[in-house]
């Protein structure tokens, strides 16, 4: 079965099902800083909430940056960066302003 031969609903549940499971990798790998997701990937956890928070309000749903953050890290935000964010090293900083031009428009991180 391919892409085009998949009904609207299942497609949305095949991505809303990859959404969970992205999510639920990226809560449980504490060690892998959002510096580090944004120069590799060019997005990060911050993101992800943000994208979350444009679909919610796309739909008319009121949610804040706080609750989708927290939706996305599983915790309050607060509480991830004391318990898992570290300083980033001179290198992290300069590898992220390298990559700058690739990271994702609606990131926040410009």
């Amino acid at each position: 079965m391919t892409e085009k031969t998949l009904d609207a609903q299942t497609r949305l549940e095949l991505e809303a099902a990859a959404f969970r499971g992205l999510v639920a990798h990226l809560q449980k790998r504490t060690d892998v800083q959002n510096i580090d997701l944004m120069t590799l990937a060019g997005f990060c956890r911050n993101c992800l909430s943000k994208w979350y928070r444009a679909a919610a309000t796309e739909r008319g749903v009121e949610m804040t940056d706080a609750e989708a953050r927290q939706a996305i890290y599983g915790m309050p935000f607060e509480d991830w960066k004391r318990q898992y964010q570290t300083e980033a090293s001179a290198e992290q900083k300069q590898a992220f302003e390298d990559t700058k031009p690739l990271h994702a428009e609606i990131s926040g991180h410009r």
